[in-house]
């Protein structure tokens, strides 16, 4: 599995990675979940998504790690609180840690930026910008980060103006259409050496079309030939994971032809299916 350096200075992360979503975000469906998670350590997936918010999969993780302790040192563990308060988000790390059977966090993410109200109650004082900057002091926390695929300006500016070191954000053609994220936030995180992770890379698996020749080895390869540090995909059997991890080890760079190509395809419909970012 190839690699890439998480931000100028950090580890070296897979370039894919299994994503919170899938039936990672689900309960009750623990065989299925790991069944997924065994088969992307098998595959070399070391990158590994998950948060408060996804239903069950921080307690799928953790019965994982749990009956595979020795595997834990080798691979990338992050989680996310949306939590806006300080006292929130520490509640939500220490729950997060306990559930995942782990002493610490590769990377712990404010969750899903939307308006500016949640920036300004992340950053006052008393905001969970506090409890995160205490977690990576102190070690809870190797890297902190922000997330968002809804305002594509609330992201920027939390780029821009908060310490943070990594930025979770969607990367596939509707992007390059729509702009915001694709341009002014990714300018923003590599302007401040941060790394970026992307997110919403199959939209869903809606985006995928075996009659337009949309697969999801064809969005992955878009993902990666964008400037991140890995995508990761919600996946919902082995046979998915499998997929995901056959584009990242055959993976080479799309030409900047391949990738108005594939842009164009997607641009009479792009604001309809932006479903992620809500109302446009």
């Amino acid at each position: 599995m190839l690699r890439r350096l998480f931000g100028r200075s950090g580890p070296s992360i897979t370039l894919v990675g299994l994503g919170g979503e899938g039936v990672l975000r689900t309960y009750g469906r623990g065989a299925e979940a790991m069944a997924v998670i065994g088969e992307a350590e098998r595959q070399g997936i070391g990158y590994f998504d998950s948060a408060r918010a996804y239903a069950g999969s921080e307690g799928y993780y953790g019965s994982f790690w749990r009956e595979h302790s020795s595997l834990r040192e080798s691979t990338f563990q992050t989680s996310k609180s949306a939590a806006r308060d300080r006292d929130g988000a520490q509640n939500d790390l220490t729950l997060t840690l306990e559930t995942l059977g782990c002493s610490f966090l590769d990377l712990w993410q404010i969750h899903d930026l939307r308006t500016g109200r949640d920036l300004e109650d992340v950053e006052a004082p008393g905001g969970a910008l506090e409890a995160f900057l205490q977690a990576r002091e102190t070690g809870l926390a190797k890297f902190i980060g922000v997330t968002g695929h809804h305002n594509p300006a609330v992201l920027e500016r939390a780029v821009s103006s908060w310490p943070v070191d990594a930025v979770l954000m969607p990367v596939n053609p509707i992007e390059a259409v729509l702009g915001g994220f694709l341009d002014r936030v990714l300018k923003a995180a590599q302007e401040r050496g941060m790394a970026v992770i992307g997110m919403k890379v199959l939209g869903g698996s809606h985006y995928l079309s075996a009659k337009a020749g949309i697969s999801s080895e064809k969005l992955i390869r878009f993902a990666l030939s964008q400037d991140v540090a890995t995508a990761i995909v919600g996946c919902s059997s082995p046979f998915e994971v499998q997929s995901l991890a056959r584009a990242a080890k055959a993976f080479q760079p799309m030409s900047k032809e391949e990738q108005e190509d594939l842009v164009q395809m997607f641009r009479p419909h792009a604001r309809r299916m932006a479903f992620y970012r809500g109302v446009l």
